[in-house]
């Protein structure tokens, strides 16, 4: 029997600013390791042949940094599926489903969010292992965690009778929102509630005739969009009309709350939704202080914090209770009883039209990155990387002049009907409109320092003319 981990990569987690980004959301970040979340999702989705290679579901947006990721732990995935906009989890996995029943008439999904830590993987095989068994009757399963304590950031399950022949599968009475505190510690006391993980276990064909029943407008969209979905180099584009019309709607509310074959696996995991910067402090290891300090970081007389440096060196004297995380171009000092308010950081940046819940100063792009190094009046500076065989699209500049300085690596430089090779410390000029292309032949990374000048810098202020990526253009 084939098991079909589903990965859902979507989201922004914007609770987990400033290392949380749009165009770099938590999944997409080295959190808990030196592999990102999503990494991190994949390889424990890998359980034996039975389990077959992810199929991942991501907005547009990110699905090159999503391919990079995979090709770095060497993992060819049986399809990136590119949603045009965020609809939440009900319509990700019902396109999921439609994709896998082409490939497997009897196909059993294992729907897992990319940006959850599990700790126990032995734990999680074999609650999956126990989901199987259930889930081969005709159940739709969802994974509960037994609760640690009166946790009110959390959804819970209360479970009724026991499921025979199955150990630790129980009927779902209902599902509960985030409760308060006081209700959360009754829910403890009774050991009836579990924490609703946003795990799912089911088959393809069932899981659609239940969303049928409940939301067949969220079937009939998703249906449209993915029959009408075209090839985009190595990813699926679902049709960007038919999704758009699809209703916003998880799993639980479109189906499970209503289901009569829901059923739930307690599993004992090590899990954590990563929803917090709390949270994530509760998942990682603490000095003898209870502080959990990474990057370059000082403190003295500090307890019970975390102190978490990306570029510098960060000092922090006799304080307790505090999460310190500093970026390039940001810095959070919050107390751990106020780390919700994250949130509302976020939407104050977006209500002033700032930048800095967009992107960090390192911009990804699927030929390399480039960094921010300095800005003033008609100028900016950036540190340009080019990867091996990266090549930038053909374009050109309607308000702005570039002078490019190579610091390491060979550069092929188009520029009108010229080309030519600079080595290290080799530099030209690309004058305003004039049509030009930036690419790395070599097989190493290719490192330069690009000097803009002119009246306006912005990246809008680009005409692509041709592009590999098949990014849009003129």
């Amino acid at each position: 029997m084939k098991i079909y981990p589903v990965i859902l990569a979507g989201g922004s987690g914007t609770r987990l600013w400033p290392l949380s980004r749009e165009a770099l959301p938590k999944q997409l970040l080295p959190l808990l390791s030196e592999r990102t979340m999503l990494q991190e999702t994949v390889q424990r989705a890998q359980a034996s042949s039975d389990w077959m290679p992810p199929l991942i579901v991501c907005g547009n947006e990110h699905r090159f940094l999503v391919a990079e990721q995979l090709r770095e732990i060497e993992v060819i995935p049986l399809g990136i599926l590119l949603e045009p906009v965020g609809k939440n989890t009900a319509p990700a996995a019902a396109i999921a489903a439609q994709y896998l029943l082409k490939e497997d008439k009897d196909a059993i999904m294992l729907v897992l969010p990319a940006d959850h830590a599990v700790d126990d993987i032995a734990a999680f095989h074999a609650a999956v292992q126990r989901a199987i068994s259930a889930a081969t009757t005709g159940a739709l399963v969802t994974f509960g965690i037994e609760p640690s304590g009166p946790e009110t950031g959390y959804g819970y399950i209360q479970r009724g009778a026991a499921m025979d022949g199955i150990d630790g599968c129980f009927k779902v009475d209902r599902f509960i929102e985030k409760p308060d505190r006081a209700t959360a510690e009754a829910f403890l006391a009774s050991q009836d509630y579990c924490w609703n993980s946003g795990m799912f276990l089911f088959r393809a064909s069932d899981y659609l005739q239940q969303l049928m029943q409940f939301r067949p407008d969220i079937v009939t969209n998703c249906d449209k969009a993915f029959r009408d979905a075209y090839r985009d180099l190595d990813f699926c584009r679902l049709d960007e009309v038919a999704f758009a019309r699809c209703p916003s709607e998880s799993i639980d509310y479109a189906v499970m709350e209503s289901t009569r074959k829901a059923v739930v696996v307690l599993a004992r995991i090590g899990w954590s939704d990563i929803g917090s910067w709390s949270a994530l402090c509760a998942v990682q290891a603490a000095d003898d202080h209870g502080n959990i300090l990474r990057g370059d970081v000082y403190v003295d007389g500090v307890t019970n914090s975390m102190v978490r440096s990306e570029n510098r060196l960060v000092a922090v004297i006799g304080l307790k209770d505090l999460i310190v995380v500093e970026t390039k171009d940001a810095v959070l000092v919050a107390h751990k009883d106020h780390v919700q308010g994250v949130k509302k950081i976020v939407e104050d940046l977006k209500k002033n039209k700032r930048s800095e819940h967009l992107s960090h100063t390192t911009v990804y792009r699927p030929w390399g990155s480039y960094e921010g190094i300095d800005a003033g009046d008609r100028f900016q500076v950036k540190r340009i990387t080019v990867k091996p065989g990266g090549k930038l699209s053909l374009q050109m500049h309607h308000h702005r002049a570039e002078h490019w300085v190579v610091v390491s690596g060979t550069a092929r430089v188009t520029r009108g009907d010229e080309v030519t090779l600079l080595a290290e410390n080799e530099s030209t000029y690309i004058p305003i409109g004039a049509t030009h292309r930036l690419e790395n032949p070599g097989k190493m990374p290719l490192h330069l320092i690009e000097v803009q000048s002119g009246g306006y810098l912005g990246e809008d202020d680009i005409v692509r003319f041709e592009d590999i990526y098949k990014r849009d253009l003129v």
